[in-house]
């Protein structure tokens, strides 16, 4: 096999970098926000319960799912640390990048099988898809700094996201057709489910071909990554080594750490209302009757992709003109008032207008997270084990964010006071990154 030529900086690897988000985007919409939840909530209405046994504890739907998100994500922080600096110490990330990609799209496919009936093994397949899915991003997102130069970063992380919303819209389109209209490709409904639940199965075997076949792109041009001299014979000692002589180095770096802390924070609110919108809607809005919920929910995640690829456009043109970090904290104010119109919303209009004004600040905010961090970075070949600090801080907030959501909801019946709590992240999070720029204001930097 002849290796293909790498070239930092270059058009083809680029695009090859940007095009693994028009793969594995489809796995966060079609799965994580639209299609799953729908098809989650439709199976406890079909069997007309609310709450289910598990592991001794009865819980409502909503905050079980919540809950099993959570420790999804507990497993994705425990060991990022540990595989990136194994991947580093290898200098072979693409292959990580490659079995996680995999492994995800096996997971996703085999919801397919979702039942109640077999909880335990249905989450398990959520929450595996969940795990590889993140770890593959984890990889992924570490490329950046290998791929780009600074001034390219914010340009070419807007790119993958706009890719990765439209990808994952084209495909979610597909899906929502099939849902709609299951008699014209063919899909016929059982005794006990109909053909639109059927058909929601078959949109996560789409997820999985469609993410393991486009990833193919990404993987023929991408670096393997990195090697390191000497031996390779303690590979997970090798691993530790690597992430103990970048936590020195993040240690020596105060602004670093700083800005992490702050991502931290409000990264805690952003992908827990990801996670949870399609939830919220589903329970919180009065939608008439089970297909008006289903095309509403639907309509409102394609509205939130569509909008947030305006958003990652707007981000990356004011990116040049507005300070990084200035331009973050007039995002999480924006997040913060939305948090508090979300506690008012009950009609379909008003939650359509929640999901316009989500899509244009969630493309914002994760576009601009993502390069600001990169360019922070030092000249270095660990990419991997930096970036998975990264990644490490967004799963820990992701971790407390939802379990907080899930028990607020559990406790008080409701999800709005839930959401109002995550408008308090964000206002915490506009906080912090105000003392960043008061910490360095005698400091000339383009990042403020």
């Amino acid at each position: 096999m002849s290796v293909i030529p790498f070239e930092k900086g270059s058009k083809k690897v680029l695009n090859a970098w940007a095009f693994y988000d028009w793969a594995n985007s489809v796995y966060s919409l079609v799965i994580t926000s639209a299609v799953f939840p729908i098809f989650y909530g439709a199976l406890f209405r079909l069997a007309e319960v609310e709450s289910v046994e598990f592991f001794g504890m009865v819980l409502e739907r909503g905050p079980l799912i919540s809950y099993v998100t959570s420790a999804a994500f507990v497993v994705v922080a425990l060991v990022t640390s540990l595989v990136s600096g194994v991947a580093d110490y290898l200098g072979n990330k693409k292959t990580f990048m490659r079995f996680f990609c995999y492994a995800g799209a096996l997971c996703a496919g085999s919801l397919y099988f979702f039942s109640l009936e077999s909880i335990y093994i249905s989450l398990g397949f959520y929450f595996f898809g969940l795990v590889f899915y993140w770890l593959s991003l984890a990889m992924y997102n570490s490329f950046l700094p290998d791929v780009a130069h600074k001034n390219q970063q914010d340009a070419i992380s807007a790119k993958g996201f706009s890719m990765g919303y439209i990808g994952s819209v084209l495909l979610l389109v597909f899906n929502l057709f099939m849902v709609m209209f299951p008699d014209k490709v063919g899909i016929i409904g059982t005794e006990t489910q109909p053909a639109e639940v059927v058909a929601m199965r078959y949109s996560f075997i789409t997820v999985g071909i469609w993410w393991a076949l486009f990833s193919q792109y990404s993987f023929k041009y991408l670096p393997s990554g990195a090697k390191k001299e000497g031996d390779r014979k303690y590979v997970v000692l090798g691993g530790l080594r690597e992430l103990q002589s970048v936590n020195k180095e993040i240690a020596q770096a105060p602004f670093l750490k700083k800005y992490l802390k702050a991502f931290f924070v409000y990264s805690m609110a952003v992908q827990t209302i990801l996670l949870i919108a399609a939830y919220f809607g589903e329970s919180e809005i009065e939608w008439g009757g089970d297909q008006e919920r289903t095309v509403g929910l639907i309509v409102s995640i394609l509205l939130i992709q569509l909008v947030a690829i305006i958003g990652s456009v707007i981000t990356a043109r004011l990116s040049k003109r507005i300070p990084n970090i200035k331009l973050l904290i007039y995002i999480n104010i924006f997040w913060m008032l939305l948090c508090v119109y979300a506690y008012f919303v009950v009609t379909p209009s008003e939650f359509y207008l929640a999901a316009g004004l989500v899509g244009l600040v969630m493309g914002s905010i994760q576009t601009l997270s993502r390069s600001t961090y990169s360019q922070y970075l030092p000249d270095t070949t660990d990419t991997t084990s930096y970036f998975s600090y990264f990644e490490v801080s967004e799963k820990i907030g992701i971790i407390i964010g939802t379990f907080i959501f899930g028990y607020l909801a559990q406790s008080t019946g409701s999800m709005r006071i839930a959401a109002i709590c995550m408008g308090v992240f964000f206002g915490i999070g506009a906080i912090l990154l105000k003392s960043l720029v008061n910490f360095h204001k005698r400091q000339e930097s383009d990042l403020f």
